[in-house]
């Protein structure tokens, strides 16, 4: 059977301010949990107007109060932005608040643009890119009994911790849609995920990469991952489309280089005049997105586990939302959950 998981960008839509959509966020957190979902992700993308997830720990820490067995995770932090003893500190007091229910997920893109990039290292703080590999083995020490230790030229040695007893360590996971990625995590011996979502190429390769090259580790033995796939399911087939009309346009404005705008409604995005690039970029996207009925969606989730060898699936679901509803929750997204779920 194929276990569901669930990606969070955090949408906003037109008309929809921050507190509302991470509300909707965490309403759909909620009802993941209810409905047997296996973990839930929260992204990091940074001035957006369309996206709110900006602070993967923040989020995880208000939806780890309004859940109890679904695991949370970052989807994930991209660790150029930040310095490892931050984040080390930052999951284990989440790993403290929600014991044996967080993941930490870890990323090498700065998930922004490059002003952004510099602004959020002006701290002098973060970490380069090139220094990722060691980044991760610090952060993986520092949140284990053990600690890690910093030795000096003199001699002498310092133990750090990332909190002061941990009983327990998040579990942690490379992110990536590249070879890089894919052969990090196989020679650390630590799970890997595909984003799938977010291209789609490359996968056969980076799989492969993966699975030849792994290394098993004490905590991971065998090579394990899992993908992600934007997905949109309603009661019928055209209301399926109508939803996902508006992530789509908005996915066609960042390849296309075009402003960035709040998340359209379902109107808004119908309405539009039509543009020969923007349509090009629509149709591409839509090939690889899993849009229609509930069954129609499974079917569909299933063959992508099977055809790529996997046991889990992490859906990031992007219906839009019509005018008419309620700002504060997310009908659409709630929906898709709900009928992939009770297909599968």
């Amino acid at each position: 059977m194929t276990a569901l998981s669930v990606l969070d960008l955090v949408p906003v839509r037109t008309g929809q301010t921050s507190a509302e959509a991470i509300s909707a966020s965490l309403s759909l957190a909620a009802t993941a949990d209810r409905l047997g979902y296996r973990r839930y992700w929260f992204a990091e993308h940074h001035n957006m107007p369309a996206v709110a997830s900006t602070t993967p720990p923040v989020l995880i820490a208000a939806a780890a109060m309004r859940t109890t067995q679904i695991r949370l995770g970052s989807g994930g932090v991209m660790l150029p932005n930040h310095a490892p003893l931050i984040v080390a500190e930052q999951f284990a007091a989440l790993e403290a608040i929600a014991p044996g229910r967080i993941d930490l997920g870890l990323g090498r893109a700065p998930g922004s643009d490059p002003v952004i990039t510099q602004l959020l290292r002006g701290s002098g703080t973060t970490s380069d890119v090139e220094q990722f590999p060691r980044n991760v083995q610090d952060i993986a020490a520092l949140l284990s009994g053990e600690g890690a230790t910093v030795r000096f030229t003199s001699g002498g040695e310092y133990t750090v911790h990332a909190t002061p007893s941990a009983t327990g360590n998040p579990e942690v996971w490379l992110l990536g849609s590249s070879d890089y990625s894919a052969q990090l995590a196989a020679s650390h011996g630590l799970p890997y995920v595909f984003a799938n979502h977010f291209s789609g190429q490359g996968l056969e390769r980076a799989l492969d990469l993966y699975r030849t090259g792994y290394q098993p580790s004490e905590e991971h033995p065998e090579p394990r991952t899992f993908l992600t796939v934007n997905v949109v399911a309603s009661p019928t087939q055209e209301e399926a489309e109508a939803r996902a009309l508006p992530q789509l346009r908005m996915m066609s404005r960042l390849r296309l280089n075009k402003p960035l705008t709040a998340l359209e409604t379902v109107e808004e995005a119908l309405a539009a005049e039509p543009d020969a690039a923007t349509d090009q970029v629509v149709e591409a996207a839509r090939s690889r997105w899993f849009v229609g009925t509930g069954e129609s969606v499974a079917a569909e989730v299933r063959a992508f586990a099977s055809k790529w060898g996997v046991d889990e699936v992490m859906l990031s679901p992007v219906a839009g939302a019509y005018e008419s509803e309620p700002r504060d929750s997310a009908a659409g997204r709630a929906q898709t959950l709900e009928l992939v779920a009770a297909a599968l």
